[in-house]
């Protein structure tokens, strides 16, 4: 089946793959835009925090005490800042930097109100003033924290930003490794997956597309119990019953065709069964009669000829009796009385069958038969009519084969239909008389057809059936014999 651009498994891939990749694209935005102020905001609340932990270890005295060591060297090395805690004149109790007089020259800066730097006041209050400064000659941003213990000693706490922007600049350079990655596992993963769940569904748009078309032998297989194994299942049930519903209304159909028609032709088929019948039956019964007188005023006594003469007798009665018979049938065809059942069945087979049937009377009249059809050939039509009008056609054949003693028989498929050829070496039947091979009681040679027991009604039996098929049937001359054929419906619509 084609397979269309826009198919479930590439909508289902580029859709997940958008998922992921617009994830990873929103978390890089968001980190790029928000991180920095996250990670400042997040700076500030450690200054707060180390400021009120210095402040309560400066007001129970512990400040100065070596056992404040540890702690001090934690909240500088934790929040990687560099802390001063100065006394009032500016003489150090505290400093986790050795740049001791650089850090006093920088807090007499602020207090004073002579900072070289540019600074932003962030948070002000009573007790201390949080600033984001930037240091113009080194290009660089700091938070600055300066303010009063509450014992009256000075603090001056300082942090670079630069730490923050280079965290996001290298969060940003994973987050993009790791995107790409994950974009590319996405669609790789996603489109195995989904293949796994659409092959499923592409099958069933294939089933579904045939059984549009009217052709019911594919079957979903269904392997599990899942929603879709279940639509497979309901699928194949469908096609059944669709399949019995057209040929339920193949037959239907034919039956309404055949009854428009039927009043029509009833007048005048009754006038020729009439005729051909009384005209039939003139001659065996004259026979019948005329041994029949013989035998009762003993024209030959002997009983070689008795028993020739009931031989006779009974000849022609049961030729009669067949001919009776055969009547029947055609005129059961004729008047639209016999039921037509539609359904699909194979050719191969049938033909096969029929040339088996016949396999004695080939081998008595030495005569061989080709069919080489191996593959199935479905049409639809009424298995049973088909067959007889495949053993008239053998008849004719065998009773007219001559020169080689050959026959062929040939299924040939178009489009929507097939046709079956019987074909035989022998005489061609002169081009007068084609056209009248199909009325009843015509005969072409009635010297060879009353030699073997022809009534001339076979070929009329053929002609009802295909036109109660409403299919065509026809001969044709070839160079070294005669090709009859006929044509069923092979297609599903």
């Amino acid at each position: 089946m084609k397979k269309h651009s826009r198919s479930i498994t590439k909508q289902i891939t580029m859709i997940i793959t958008g998922l992921v990749a617009g994830t990873v694209f929103l978390c890089w935005l968001l980190n790029t835009t928000i991180a920095g102020w996250y990670y400042t905001r997040n700076k500030q609340q450690t200054m707060h925090k180390a400021f009120e932990s210095i402040d309560t270890a400066s007001k129970d005295g512990t400040l100065q005490n070596s056992s404040y060591d540890v702690e001090f060297e934690r909240i500088c090395a934790n929040g990687n800042m560099t802390i001063m805690v100065l006394e009032p004149d500016f003489t150090v109790v505290r400093c986790s930097s050795n740049a001791i007089d650089n850090l006093q020259v920088q807090f007499q800066e602020v207090v004073f109100g002579i900072q070289k730097n540019k600074a932003e006041i962030i948070e002000h209050n009573s007790r201390y003033t949080l600033e984001k400064e930037t240091d113009s000659r080194m290009n660089a941003e700091y938070l600055v924290l300066w303010g009063t213990l509450d014992d009256g000693n000075l603090v001056l706490m300082r942090t670079a930003l630069e730490s923050i922007s280079e965290t996001v600049r290298i969060s940003n350079q994973l987050l993009a490794f790791i995107g790409i990655f994950a974009v590319i596992a996405s669609i790789i993963v996603v489109y195995f997956v989904t293949r796994k769940i659409t092959n499923p569904i592409v099958q069933l748009t294939g089933i579904s597309q045939k059984m549009a078309e009217l052709d019911f032998d594919a079957k979903y297989q269904v392997t599990g119990d899942n929603e879709i194994e279940q639509l497979g299942m309901h699928m194949n049930q469908l096609s059944e019953t669709l399949e019995h519903t057209i040929s339920e209304l193949k037959s239907a159909n034919n039956e309404l065709m055949i009854d428009i028609e039927k009043k029509e032709q009833i007048d005048e088929m009754r006038k020729d069964f009439l005729s051909n019948v009384s005209h039939e039956l003139k001659t065996p019964l004259a026979l019948i009669q005329g041994y029949a007188e013989g035998l009762e005023e003993c024209v030959q006594d002997d009983p070689e000829s008795r028993n020739f003469y009931c031989s006779v007798i009974i000849d022609e009665a049961d030729k009669m009796n067949q001919m009776v018979k055969k009547l029947l049938t055609l005129n059961q065809l004729e008047f639209g009385n016999d039921v037509v059942t539609m359904e699909r069945f194979d050719l191969t087979e049938l033909i096969r069958g029929v040339v088996g049937s016949s396999a004695i009377l080939l081998e008595q009249n030495k005569i061989h038969v080709t069919f080489e059809e191996q593959e199935p050939v479905y049409a639809w039509a009424d298995e049973f009519k088909v067959e007889e009008v495949i053993s008239n056609y053998l008849s004719n054949a065998i009773h007219h084969c001559e020169g080689k003693k050959e026959i062929r028989i040939t299924c040939k498929k178009s489009a929507d239909s097939v046709r079956v050829s019987v074909f035989n070496t022998g005489k061609p039947i002169p081009e007068e008389d084609l056209a009248n091979v199909w009325i009843k009681f015509y005969k072409v040679d009635k010297a060879r057809t009353r030699e073997y027991g022809g009534s001339g009604i076979g070929l009329s039996i053929v002609k009802a059936i295909m036109d109660s098929f409403h299919r065509e049937c026809g001969v044709e001359n070839h160079a070294d014999g005669v090709e009859f054929w006929f044509e069923l419906d092979a297609t599903n619509n």
